[in-house]
């Protein structure tokens, strides 16, 4: 197979859908778009796996080696997008669309198109003069559970001496974010009839009270647990959607809160819960068995790798920004459960993505090569 150029790589990726979704009727198997990618790695020499992802809706994870020996690179990439509001897009999401000096479409920032940079770095090396293995990885279902992520860090089949996430950085070097958790607070009251409030257990003025003390515990973590290097430096929690009742004339008989919290690296996640359940301690003692809290999802912990690290030093000398942090999540703390030092990298914004009209400019192209290629040079071709 003739190498393709770095557009006709990024048209293949986009024409592909690979919609991750809780909702089932909206989530979409990855399957084409790995076995793609397995293709064009395969014919560069890579010795190619594809696993399915275990409880996933035909998910799959993609892992491609060359090279042999401990240590090496790891490239490593989500393969699925979000979902796309089609009355908000002004051009077709699954069709690359060049138009002045960008690239539209969906994933081109966040963040499939990613291989393409990466098929396209490949030429021009010589790879089989590699002294270490160079691994790419395409993982599923990011945008939901990263559950393949997790999946691969489980099975640890690789010890990579550096892992770079090509999430949308600005090619900034990420070594630090905030984690993720949700969690829902049940409320079980008694319903009845609103002429005879005694006679009944409104959940809706328990839930009052339960989000007086979460809101008081919200302080608390945002004075406890503080971070400069963040641009939102405190752990974060919100109160994000709530339900109770069913008639103005009822006494509320359940009533369901849900909420989050983004902690930073110092908060482990076990940590977290347990002053949640202190908060709530006290209402729990007044109202017996009326309050369950239950994770809505896994969580994601925080991440953070050391600022003296040779990835690091690398990835500052070849962009010439400073290491930084970002408020969101990426697998990185996943990759890292690999013993390599890892960093999240990528071309294009982060203010680009889960947005209608996702694009990537195309200044991009030349810096990613360049600094993708003296990576795969200074981490598996220098002995």
């Amino acid at each position: 197979m003739k190498n393709l150029s770095l557009i006709e790589l990024y048209k293949a990726i986009i024409k592909t859908p690979t919609i991750s979704a809780f909702e089932e009727k909206i989530d979409q198997s990855n399957r084409g778009l790995i076995e793609q990618l397995g293709n064009w790695l395969e014919d560069k020499g890579f010795h190619i796996t594809i696993q399915k992802v275990p409880k996933s809706r035909n998910k799959y994870n993609l892992l491609a080696r060359l090279g042999t020996g401990e240590g090496g690179l790891l490239l490593a990439g989500h393969s699925d997008t979000v979902p796309f509001d089609e009355d908000r897009w002004n051009s077709d999401p699954f069709t690359l669309t060049e138009k002045d000096g960008k690239l539209y479409g969906l994933g081109t920032c966040d963040m499939k198109g990613f291989f393409a940079f990466i098929l396209e770095a490949l030429n021009e090396l010589d790879l089989s003069k590699l002294q270490k293995p160079l691994y790419i990885l395409a993982t599923a279902d990011e945008e939901t559970s990263m559950a393949g992520a997790r999946f691969f860090a489980e099975q640890q089949l690789i010890t990579p001496d550096m892992a770079i996430i090509g999430e949308p950085t600005e090619l900034k070097p990420i070594i630090q974010h905030k984690g993720h958790m949700a969690h829902t607070l049940s409320i079980r009251g008694e319903a009845g009839h609103s002429s005879d409030p005694a006679k009944g257990v409104n959940a809706i003025e328990i839930m009052n009270a339960a989000i007086n003390e979460l809101m008081q515990f919200r302080d608390q973590l945002a004075r406890r647990y503080r971070d400069e290097r963040f641009s939102v430096p405190e752990a974060t929690l919100n109160l994000g959607h709530i339900h109770g009742g069913d008639g103005e004339n009822r006494i509320c008989g359940h009533c369901h809160l849900n909420f989050d919290l983004r902690a930073t690296p110092d908060l482990p996640d076990a940590e977290a819960i347990r002053q949640i359940d202190e908060a709530l301690a006290p209402l729990k003692k007044r109202y017996p068995d009326r309050l369950s809290l239950a994770p809505m999802y896994d969580s994601i912990p925080a991440f953070a790798c050391g600022r003296e690290t040779r990835l690091v030093e690398l990835a500052q000398s070849l962009t010439g920004f400073e290491p930084t942090s970002a408020n969101y999540c990426t697998e990185a703390p996943f990759i890292n459960q690999l013993g390599c030092d890892t960093i999240v990298m990528g071309p294009g914004s982060i203010e680009q993505a889960h947005q209608p009209d996702e694009f990537i400019d195309l200044s991009y192209v030349k810096p990613t090569i360049g600094v993708l290629r003296e990576m795969i040079v200074q981490s598996c071709l220098v002995q």
